[in-house]
């Protein structure tokens, strides 16, 4: 992306020097244009300045194009919905969707939020350099959801423990699947494991920690 800045100076040089100033650039990092030559005039009368467009690579930041895109995704939801964007450790980009009514960006069980989130990751990591990870939340969803699938996996353990019989839990896609697993993995007694095919993944919570899992190959992903 191209961008440019026009300064005005008493010479071409003076107007390109306000302009390199302003940009915080060296000379040979931007391409100059002149509009206006400075002109002296008949004593002093009918001078003017001198006027340059100083034009510069500019190459937008994840944070800046994330931002971009997810404005006009947005928009063409027709949703008033601004997307607070904020860079977080380990190439991480965390962004907070601000507004009234969002439960229509959240959709049944977060299926929209996954959604928008999906398309926004494919989208700004298309072509870069490095992979940034973001994570797109609206109304604390997925803090909220997350508390609620570490209570409904201590439940249900409770449940295998107390009937020694396994347990399956309805679909969830791999980041519930996740926080399932990652909650029940030092619980004593049960252990997890995840059978089916996406979009009907589901998690199985099996009694006794010794038991011996066979699953193909292409099913052993969370």
């Amino acid at each position: 992306m191209v961008k440019s800045i026009e300064a005005v100076g008493k010479t071409e040089e003076e107007a390109i020097s306000s302009a390199l100033s302003q940009l915080g650039k060296e000379r040979d990092e931007v391409s100059v244009e002149i509009i206006e030559r400075s002109r002296s005039g008949f004593l002093g009368i009918g001078s003017s300045p001198a006027k340059v467009r100083v034009s510069y690579e500019y190459k937008e930041s994840t944070v800046e194009l994330t931002e971009k895109f997810l404005i006009g995704l947005l928009k063409k939801m027709g949703s008033d919905a601004v997307p607070k964007v904020e860079m977080a450790e380990n190439d991480r980009i965390n962004v907070d969707l601000i507004g009234e009514k969002l439960g229509i960006l959240i959709g049944r069980r977060g299926e929209t939020l996954d959604a928008i989130q999906h398309i926004t990751n494919s989208v700004v990591n298309r072509g870069g350099d490095s992979r940034v990870h973001i994570s797109i939340d609206a109304e604390s969803y997925r803090s909220k959801r997350e508390d609620s699938l570490q209570r409904l996996a201590e439940k249900v353990a409770g449940k295998v423990l107390k009937y020694r019989k396994n347990m399956t839990l309805e679909p969830m896609n791999s980041y519930e699947r996740h926080v399932i697993h990652t909650a029940l993995q030092e619980y004593e007694g049960v252990t997890t494991f995840s059978t089916g095919v996406e979009p009907n993944r589901r998690i199985v919570v099996a009694y006794g920690k010794n038991r011996r899992i066979v699953e193909e190959k292409s099913r052993k992903k969370t």
